[in-house]
């Protein structure tokens, strides 16, 4: 099953990324490395959120990413929610309709 786990940012995200840059984005490559974390990366334009898409076999996978996150450990994602998503179409749906 597919899902897409979506953030909302702090208005100074920017700013107080640096310090933790380095530990999200080795969690999320832990993640791609156990074949949970497909892709991600935050909204282009403004940085008010991210959104970053799983393919596991529950959300428990997404939900202990969240708890793991240093950005949202340390305050930098003002709110969170993972929702499934019903993939049917491409070689990489998880239900395949023909």
């Amino acid at each position: 099953m597919h899902y897409l786990l979506f953030y909302e940012y702090v208005p100074d995200y920017l700013e107080r990324r640096i310090p933790l840059r380095s530990a999200h984005l080795s969690l999320a490559w832990q993640a791609v490395e156990r074949g949970e974390l497909l892709l991600g990366g935050v909204m282009e334009g403004t940085p008010e959120g991210a959104l970053l898409l799983f393919r596991a076999e529950s959300a428990a996978a997404v939900e202990a990413f969240v708890a793991q996150d240093p950005y949202v450990l340390h305050g930098l994602v003002r709110s969170w929610r993972i929702r499934t998503w019903n993939t049917v179409v491409g070689e990489a749906a998880a239900n395949p309709v023909r």
